[in-house]
């Protein structure tokens, strides 16, 4: 891991693109919308090398796996969907229906209203992301929705892991099909003969299929369009090196392109937390994706003081934030951009990601500078009423008109026109 003075950081540390071969991705979003199942079929074949004559997973399947669960992983796996029903009630509650009077005769109202279809996409691979299905299912849940449609590839013996399948099973998910990648994407966007089209799409997924999101997005709605992960420590010399190095590699381990970053003002530290990250590294199973990332995108930032290093933060605006330094909770309201902030020792980055409550569904590449994570209203629709009497229309028929009238709009001035006309006593 590679230890710079604030001075060398270069400007491209705080930028993040997502590359890939748009031509791909352009190709099979058209074909799927041309072609339907048989489109998504034959990239199956081409991208899984799983050939599918029915890609819908059957309940049978899925009650199966939920019955051959890990007892141990089921028993984690309710804490945590019970902790995040807990803290996404709590976001609902801040989001209600009301009516309020702006002026004699002009009522407006507010009436909030769940989704009524999304998609959910789990990434396959090595290991299930089980997490995944929790983090986008259950406050899909709470906040209503009705209808929940989970895609992921079929890269476990030519099906869907069972763990995800059990997740999907313990969250209330009964719509399951056993495609990924760009094919999924544009499935669940536009439809084809086996599965109905969804208004929203959440889940993170590869560079291709961020790329999809990207594309489908405006004729559906989308969560995030995510780039690799990232993890942006701050820590002064009061921290715990075994434990930051532990965190960093924690965060490594996702993929070879997660971007670990330690900023502090002590060089002894940033040393130590170097030689822990080699030692440790050494017993990791995910050794050899944790040494990718640390060799390639991890950095330790000296900087002269703590003031830089959330100066540093703010620019970069990262998905996972620690405070690792004395009285953490006196430098909340100077962080701005992040996708969430753990602060202190004891608060690490992997409670966030299964079972604190928080959403892992964070912005990423800068993202954090204007949106925040995943939130029960990304599941609901925030609807306006306007009910205006004859007082009403009195009182704000004028103004209206004036401003129409500067704008050079005058049908719209005179439909207010017209109005005020047939009021008349």
């Amino acid at each position: 891991m590679r230890i710079i003075k604030i001075k060398n950081l270069r400007e491209s540390f705080f930028k993040s693109q997502i590359e890939c071969n748009m031509s791909i991705v352009h190709r099979v979003i058209n074909e799927v919308r041309k072609y339907g199942d048989q489109a998504v079929n034959k990239y199956t074949k081409k991208f899984d090398k799983v050939s599918l004559t029915d890609f819908r997973v059957r309940s049978a399947e899925i009650k199966n796996a939920y019955e051959n669960m890990n007892e141990r992983l089921k028993v984690a796996l309710k804490q945590a969907k019970k902790n995040i029903e807990k803290f996404s009630r709590a976001q609902l509650k801040q989001l209600k229906n009301f009516q309020i009077q702006i002026v004699e005769g002009v009522v407006a109202s507010q009436i909030v209203i769940p989704l009524e279809r999304i998609g959910i996409y789990v990434p396959g691979g090595r290991f299930p992301l089980v997490s995944t299905v929790l983090m986008c299912g259950v406050p899909a849940i709470v906040a209503g929705v009705k209808e929940i449609a989970l895609c992921s590839p079929p890269l476990y013996n030519n099906t869907i892991h069972p763990s995800i399948l059990a997740a999907a099973k313990l969250v209330g998910i009964k719509e399951i099909y056993k495609i990924g990648g760009i094919q999924a994407i544009a499935a669940l966007a536009y439809g084809t003969e086996t599965i109905k089209p969804v208004v929203k799409i959440f889940g993170p997924g590869n560079v291709y299929v961020a790329n999809a999101k990207k594309i489908v997005s405006g004729d559906v709605g989308i969560d995030f369009i995510a780039g690799p992960t990232e993890i942006l420590i701050i820590a002064d010399d009061s921290a715990a090196p075994e434990i930051i190095a532990a965190d960093l590699l924690a965060q490594a381990e996702h993929d070879m392109n997660a971007i670990p970053i330690l900023i502090t003002p002590s060089l002894v530290l940033a040393k130590k937390v170097k030689k822990e990250i080699a030692r440790q590294i050494k017993f990791l199973k995910t050794k050899m994706i944790a040494q990718s990332s640390i060799t390639n995108q991890g950095v330790i930032i000296i900087t002269e003081n703590l003031d830089q290093a959330i100066e540093i933060a703010n620019r970069k605006a990262p998905e996972h934030l620690e405070l690792q330094v004395r009285n953490p909770g006196k430098y909340i309201n100077r962080l701005r951009n992040y996708g969430s902030l753990f602060l202190g020792k004891y608060s690490g980055e992997a409670f966030g990601d299964y079972t604190s409550g928080l959403n892992h569904t964070l912005p990423t590449s800068g993202a954090a500078k204007y949106t925040g994570g995943l939130h029960i209203k990304d599941f609901l629709k925030i609807q306006t009423i306007l009910k205006i009497n004859k007082n009403g229309l009195r009182n704000l028929g004028p103004v209206t008109q004036i401003i129409a009238d500067e704008e050079g709009l005058y049908g719209h001035s005179h439909s207010i026109k017209i109005r005020m006309e047939s009021s008349d006593p």
